[in-house]
C-alpha cells in the first residue's frame, strides 16, 4: 500500500490544504486491499461465461443425439407407397415395420351394422318406447325417459329423439335423415363389422299421424374386412388395419379380389443422414470450445479455463464415448457409420458410408443408438454428467462452486467498502478540523502580536 504526504504549505500563510483531494488520496490507497479480491471476482465471471456457453453447447449435442436415441426420434420414420391407393391406401408406417414389398389382395370391406325408421314427418311428435340394446328409452306426453330417470325435452320429434340417443351410451350414432317420403331417424353401430350386431325394439308411435307405428328395418350388415398379405389371409373389423404388416397402418377403399396391389415399405434415410450430421456438428462445437480454452485470447492472456479439471474431464470423457465398441449387431462402432476422429478431437462425417450402413443393415443403426447398453444410451448418460443440469452435472456444479466463491468475494467487497466509507467520514470530519485550524493560525498571529504591543509598547508599525 502506498503513502499519502499531506502538503500544509506554509503553516502561517492561512491557506490550509486541499481536504477533498486528500481524503481521495487516502481513501484509494485503503481501496487498493480490494484489488485482489476483484481480480479474482473477474476471473470466476469469466469463467461462468465460458463454463455457460460450453453446458448449452452440450445440451444441443445431447439434443441433437436424442434425435436418434428415442424410440420415436427420426429412426422410427419410414416410408411407403402402394401401387393403387384407390384400393389400398398407406397411411403410416413405424419403426417396427420391415423393409420390403408387400403383396395385398382386398377381398372384402369392412361394414358396420345400420338401421334406418319408417318415415314420418319433421316435426310430428313421438310416444311409446324404444329399446336399444337392452336400454329402453320411454315417451309419454312429450317426456322421454330412460332406465336411470334422465329426461329429453318435450316435444319430441325424431331430431331431439337422435340428440338424446347421441347424449347417452347406446352403443349406436343416430341421424335424421330427410328425402321427398318425410324424414327417417338413421341408427349405426358405434363398433364396426361382424361383432357390431345392435338389438332394436321399437314400441315408438307417431302421435301426429294417428298413432301410427314407426319401425326400423336393416340398412347394412355389420361384416369384417377380408384380405391376405403374401398370400396369408386375414380379417379386419375395420377397414383400418393396423395388424396384417407388423408396423404399418394401411386404409382398404375398395373390395378388389382379382387385383394384387404392391405395398412399398422404405426407410427415410435423408431425415436420418440430416439427424446424424447434425449430431457430428454439435459434438463439433463442444470440442471447439474444449480446444479454444487450451489457448490464449487475442491479447495472449490465458483463456478463462486454461488448466481447468472440467476442460479435461469433459474431453476425457467425450473421447471415451466415442471409442465405445457395442457388444452385438452388425454396428458396433462409429467408424462403420462413417464418423470418424479428426486428430484436433472433432469428427467427420462420410455419408457414403452411413447411407450404405443404412441401406444394408438399418436395424442394427437403431439398436446402435437405442438398444439397452447402445453407444447412444451410453453417451446420454454421459452427457448427463458432464452438462449444466443439476444435481451431478459437472458444469453445474462448477458453476455452483464458482457462484459460493463469488458470493463470499462480494461479501467481502462489502465489508470493505462500509469500513472504508466510515473512515473516509472520518477522516473528512478530522482534516477539515485541522484545516479549520490552520487557517485561524495567522489571526490567532495577530491577536499574539497585539497582546505583545500592548504590554511592552512595542509598535511593529512605527509609520503607522
Amino acid at each position: 500500500m502506498g503513502s499519502v504526504g499531506i502538503s500544509f504549505g506554509s503553516p502561517t500563510s492561512g491557506q490550509g490544504f486541499d481536504v477533498s483531494s486528500t481524503v481521495s488520496q487516502i481513501v484509494a490507497n485503503l481501496q487498493a486491499v480490494e484489488t485482489p479480491w476483484q481480480n479474482q471476482l473477474t476471473s470466476l465471471e469469466a469463467q461462468d461465461t465460458a463454463l455457460t456457453g460450453m453446458g448449452t453447447d452440450l445440451s444441443t449435442l445431447a439434443s441433437a443425439l436424442s434425435s436418434l436415441s428415442d424410440v420415436d426420434g427420426v429412426l422410427s420414420e419410414m416410408e411407403g407407397s402402394s401401387s393403387d391407393n384407390s384400393v389400398v391406401e398407406l397411411t403410416s408406417a413405424s419403426a417396427g415395420a420391415v423393409a420390403g414389398s408387400y403383396t395385398v389382395v382386398v377381398g372384402q370391406l369392412a361394414q358396420t351394422y345400420s338401421y334406418a325408421s319408417t318415415a314420418i314427418g319433421a316435426d310430428d311428435t313421438l310416444s311409446g318406447s324404444l329399446t336399444i340394446n337392452g336400454q329402453t328409452i320411454t315417451i309419454s306426453d312429450g317426456t322421454a325417459t330412460d332406465g336411470n330417470g334422465n329426461t329429453i325435452p318435450q316435444n319430441n320429434t325424431l331430431a331431439t329423439l337422435a340428440s338424446y340417443i347421441n347424449s347417452g351410451d347406446y352403443g349406436v350414432t343416430a341421424t335424421v335423415d330427410a328425402d321427398s317420403s318425410g324424414t327417417q331417424l338413421a341408427l349405426m353401430s358405434d363398433t364396426s363389422g361382424a361383432g357390431g350386431t345392435v338389438t332394436l325394439d321399437s314400441a315408438l308411435e307417431d302421435t301426429t299421424s294417428g298413432a301410427t307405428g314407426l319401425s326400423f328395418s336393416q340398412v347394412q350388415q355389420g361384416l369384417d374386412a377380408q384380405l391376405s398379405v403374401d398370400g396369408i389371409s386375414s380379417s379386419s373389423p375395420s377397414n383400418t388395419v393396423t395388424t396384417a404388416i407388423p408396423g404399418v397402418t394401411m386404409q382398404l377403399l375398395s373390395a378388389a379380389p382379382d387385383e394384387s396391389v404392391q405395398l412399398e415399405i422404405t426407410t427415410d434415410n435423408g431425415d436420418v443422414e440430416s439427424a446424424v450430421t447434425s449430431f457430428v456438428s454439435a459434438y463439433n462445437t463442444v470440442m471447439n470450445d474444449l480446444n479454444t480454452q487450451e489457448g490464449n485470447d487475442a491479447s495472449g492472456n490465458p483463456e478463462p479455463l486454461y488448466g481447468s479439471p472440467d476442460v479435461a474431464l469433459i474431453q476425457e470423457q467425450l473421447q471415451e464415448s466415442l471409442s465405445f465398441m457395442q457388444s452385438s449387431g452388425a454396428i458396433t462402432s462409429l467408424t462403420q457409420l462413417g464418423i470418424t476422429a479428426n486428430d484436433d478431437g472433432t469428427l467427420s462425417l462420410d455419408t457414403t458410408t452411413l447411407d450404405s450402413a443404412l441401406a444394408s443393415n438399418y436395424q442394427d443403426v437403431v439398436s446402435f443408438f437405442q438398444s439397452s447398453g447402445s453407444f447412444g444410451t451410453n453417451l446420454t448418460t454421459v452427457l448427463g454428467n458432464l452438462g449444466n443440469s443439476g444435481p451431478e452435472g459437472a458444469i453445474y456444479l462448477s458453476l455452483q462452486q464458482n457462484s459460493s466463491e463469488e458470493s463470499q468475494l462480494n461479501t467481502n467487497i462489502s465489508n470493505e467498502q462500509s469500513i472504508i466509507s466510515a473512515q473516509q467520514t472520518q477522516l473528512t470530519t478530522e482534516l477539515n478540523a485541522a484545516n479549520y485550524t490552520l487557517q485561524e493560525i495567522p489571526s490567532q498571529l495577530d491577536e499574539v502580536n497585539e497582546l505583545y504591543s500592548a504590554i511592552t509598547g512595542y509598535n511593529e508599525n512605527p509609520d503607522g
